[in-house]
């Protein structure tokens, strides 16, 4: 099992699940927008079904301490919208070379950052829960990185049910993710055993969250998280861009 990644890059990547766990357990989301493009840069193979399974890992432990707070409230239209942008997110990847991939998980990430900055204002209905659906569908199997849509989307929900319903809304999508990935041969083995041996620091980072949750300022948390996303995303464009040029 350990012969699938080296005892240095299992470090490195601990520590960028670590952190991406903690940001996800005190503001709703951000394993992935956080831990996505690092992770691309160290192991390609990181992304995108460890981290999607990471991610039902930390929803669920999530979902269990908000879960007096859940309110469906059409998460289903969501649901069902992820399933068709999950298709086109696996097609991409089954035909893409990885520095372009490598590119458009950048960019994804670009797209994350700037969205979150504005307090974007949509009517939460079944047209726009759909359309939140699809886009993370795309998003979530070329990157893992499903939350933004729907975290801005309902943005203007309580804390305690925004990460309730985020959770919620991740457990079922991950399983739709990782479904669509096996049917169209992208997920192996390998995938699983990448994230059993990364799984200890998602449960140290929602460990570590639940001991400060109250007790940081959950903007400057926020800021800090979407600095570090747009220095990962702009070094992972110059990497792929350099890959990209002729040798």
């Amino acid at each position: 099992m350990f012969s699938l990644i080296d005892p240095q890059t299992l470090a490195i990547a601990s520590v960028i699940v670590f952190l991406g766990a903690l940001t996800q357990s005190l503001i709703g989301f951000g394993l992935a927008v956080v831990a996505s493009p690092l992770l691309y840069i160290v192991d390609p193979e990181l992304v995108p079904a460890p981290v999607i399974m990471m991610g039902f890992s930390i929803a669920l432990l999530t979902l269990l301490r908000e879960r007096g707070h859940l309110e469906f409230n059409g998460l289903q239209y969501a649901l069902i919208g992820r399933v068709p942008g999950g298709f086109i997110g696996a097609s991409l990847l089954l035909f893409a070379p990885q520095p372009i991939l490598g590119l458009a998980i950048a960019g994804i990430v670009a797209v994350a950052v700037v969205l979150s900055l504005y307090k974007l204002t949509l009517p939460v209905n079944k047209a726009t829960l759909f359309g939140a659906g699809v886009v993370s569908g795309i998003f979530g199997n070329i990157a893992a990185i499903g939350g933004p849509p729907m975290a801005i989307l309902l943005a203007g929900k309580d804390a305690s049910k925004f990460r309730a319903a985020l959770s919620a809304f991740f457990i079922f999508s991950s399983t739709i993710a990782l479904v669509i990935l096996g049917v169209t041969g992208l997920l192996e083995i390998k995938h699983l055993w990448l994230s059993l041996m990364l799984l200890p620091s998602v449960f140290l980072g929602y460990l570590v969250a639940g001991k400060l949750v109250g007790n940081v300022d959950k903007h400057k948390t926020k800021m800090a998280t979407l600095a570090l996303c747009a220095i990962s995303a702009l070094v992972l464009t110059v990497k792929s861009v350099i890959e990209l040029l002729p040798q």
